[in-house]
């Protein structure tokens, strides 16, 4: 086990150095954000020094990631309770927000600020999506159809229409996609209607 844990802080440095340069960030700004020092950051980036939980937490606050994220910790516990991001080549990040067999599946998607003028590259495959848009614009190409989706806009289709997401050139966009088996429906309540106020 101390082998493990060994191994794991001693990768700690060269995860920070590509988090900051990932961000565009210099070692001043950084340091100026956690509080520690030009030269610690600088050592800790080298593996020269071992973080501490005290340089850790405002870190991963600086970065906007876990503990667990910032020094790429093995998975423990239970799986659906340690859900992580899976990066892409281009940018975006997919967070699964459940890990069961069968039944339907509920992903948070963030893409990057698209290009506006690119070609969408549709998509055909078997099973049934909803999108429900959090932040930013959604650009959503379903067979004829060019829509815009906004948050609190949501949209549900068959996956065999041909279909392509992606953000708009306005930034970039978080939304929520479940997905579903082929014929699998989500099942939708109406709220109940209210007498009117008399």
């Amino acid at each position: 086990m101390d082998e493990a844990i060994d191994r794991t802080l001693d990768a700690v440095g060269a995860r920070l150095k590509r988090l900051r340069l990932h961000r565009e960030v210099t070692l001043a700004d950084l340091a100026r954000e956690t509080g520690i020092s030009t030269s610690t950051l600088s050592r800790l980036e080298a593996g020269l020094r071992r973080p501490t939980l005290e340089q850790l937490l405002p870190l991963a606050r600086a970065y906007g990631v876990t503990l667990d994220e910032l020094v790429d910790a093995p998975p423990t516990g239970d799986p659906r309770l340690n859900l992580r991001p899976i990066p892409c080549g281009d940018g975006s990040v997919i967070l699964p927000l459940t890990r069961r067999p069968g039944g339907i599946q509920a992903y948070k998607f963030v893409l990057p600020a698209g290009d506006d003028d690119a070609e969408p590259d549709l998509r055909t495959h078997e099973g049934y999506d909803w999108v429900y848009v959090l932040n930013g614009t959604l650009r959503l190409v379903l067979g004829e159809h060019d829509l815009t989706l906004r948050p609190g806009e949501a949209a549900e289709f068959d996956t065999r229409t041909p279909h392509w997401f992606g953000a708009t050139g306005a930034g970039p966009v978080e939304y929520l996609s479940l997905i579903g088996r082929q014929g699998e429906r989500a099942h939708i309540r109406a709220a109940p209607r209210h007498p009117p106020a008399g």
